[in-house]
């Protein structure tokens, strides 16, 4: 009985020298080969992402040196009274806070802020994670906050390439492999989280594992898809083919269309993929890329895509809309249902995307309050009109939500939260659970 009395003295002592908040400069105590950051600059940029619509400041920034300095920092966060939570960013192209956090520590997984370069991407990484191509194995070892682009150029000079992508070259491995990744190839190939050999994963634990189909596999699969819930990916083991090479008069014999409806344009295959980073540049000089983003995107059921396309396009859009509206067709086979990720219930479904952005321009169509209002309205018709759609890079507040995102997916959901971050510490900007400190079982202990 002495000893748990002393126990719950030593807990309760530690919640009171800590006190309610945690105090920052503590952090900087936590010996990591990187950097800790306090800086104003670092915690501004980590305060925003793409979609502009929302600011969070942490505590402190990590510009990590080696996968180490983050399950010290884990490490650090599971063991504290208070259970600061953490994220991991990538290029910060979150649309909702998603990589945010208010009450914790951001890791600047693709390098430090301090070393950006011109083309968006980032200057420093850790050494000893720079891409590695095994030609023999067709496969590539990144590390999690390595962009795609840099990821296709390594892989393009033994002539390989992985073989899904995303439209955009500028995120980070890691963040596309904790949502999806997907983009046209997605229908042949699957999305990105299907040609995934292998990732090395710090738990909420602090804990390092490597796993795979074979070893360690229900954090391999909780991992994919799993929106940053169950571990921080810092490296990945990703499957390539050689880069194509084909003709498009070879493609186009094996499609039924309109002759008169084709229109060709001749470029490389890296300039294919990297198109979307042209354009980029293009609104970055019209001061137009900085702007809020409101992006919706739904998976809809094959079955439901004519009720979607009276009641969204030909009725609430109208001829009111803006920006690029994307529809991909997807096939279900090729997305492993041991992921994390939640799809509608049927072989085949469309990615619909609404990339929008709301500018001050004076046309109340392009506003942030008419296009966010658009985008309940979108919702709503989904849910009256029971499309059964589910949204992909999905944004909710309430956990009764996620539970109706998730159905039948909740429970091995959760069990898996309880597993690999039992006191929910990563991807809070998530929403889906909050943080538990230790003073939460206090009670507990006093009562032995």
């Amino acid at each position: 009985m002495a000893t748990k009395l002393l126990i719950t003295f030593a807990i309760c002592r530690l919640i009171v020298t800590v006190g309610l908040t945690l105090d920052p400069t503590e952090l900087l105590r936590l010996a990591v080969e990187g950097q800790l950051s306090l800086d104003p600059s670092d915690l501004e940029t980590a305060s925003l992402d793409f979609g502009m619509m929302g600011r969070a400041k942490p505590l402190a920034v990590l510009h990590p040196a080696s996968a180490e300095d983050i399950v010290r920092l884990v490490r650090a966060a599971y063991g504290s009274a208070l259970g600061f939570s953490v994220s991991a960013r990538g290029h910060g192209h979150s649309i909702n806070g998603q990589a945010q956090t208010t009450k914790g520590v951001v890791i600047e997984m693709s390098g430090s802020s301090k070393g950006r370069g011109t083309q968006g991407g980032y200057g420093s990484k850790p050494a000893l994670m720079l891409p590695r191509v095994s030609e023999t194995k067709r496969y590539v070892d990144v590390w999690g906050g390595e962009l795609w682009i840099d990821v296709l150029r390594s892989t393009m000079e033994h002539g390989l390439a992985p073989k899904s992508w995303t439209d955009y070259l500028y995120l980070s491995v890691g963040g596309t492999l904790s949502n999806a990744g997907i983009s046209g190839q997605a229908f042949n190939h699957g999305p990105q989280i299907a040609n995934v050999h292998e990732l090395d994963v710090v738990t909420g634990k602090g804990e390092l594992f490597t796993c795979s189909e074979n070893q360690n596999s229900e954090l391999f699969h909780a991992v994919l898809g799993g929106l940053g819930q169950f571990g921080i990916i810092t490296r990945a083991r990703i499957a390539l083919e050689p880069a194509p090479q084909r003709e498009i008069e070879a493609l186009l014999k094996k499609l039924d269309f309109i002759p008169t409806s084709v229109f060709t344009t001749d470029l490389p295959y890296v300039d294919f993929l990297d198109r979307v980073h042209k354009a980029e540049l293009k609104l970055r000089s019209k001061g137009l890329w900085d702007v809020p983003h409101p992006w919706l995107n739904l998976f809809i059921p094959k079955s439901k895509i004519s009720d979607f396309d009276k009641g969204v396009f030909k009725g609430i859009l109208g001829n009111k809309t803006s920006g690029p509206i994307l529809i991909y067709p997807m096939n279900k086979e090729k997305w492993d249902q041991r992921s994390s990720v939640v799809t509608p219930d049927e072989e085949v479904f469309y990615l619909v995307a609404f990339l929008r952005s709301a500018l001050d321009s004076g046309d109340e169509t392009q506003s942030l309050d008419y296009l966010t209002n658009q985008n309940r309205q979108i919702l709503r018709f989904c849910d009256d009109a029971g499309i059964n759609a589910k949204q992909y890079l999905p944004h909710y507040t309430t956990q009764e939500e996620w539970l109706d995102h998730f159905g039948d997916k909740w429970a091995q959901f959760y069990q898996r939260k309880m597993e690999f971050d039992p006191r929910r510490i990563l991807a809070a900007g998530q929403r889906i659970f909050n943080p538990t400190p230790l003073s939460n079982n206090i009670k507990k202990l006093a009562s032995w």
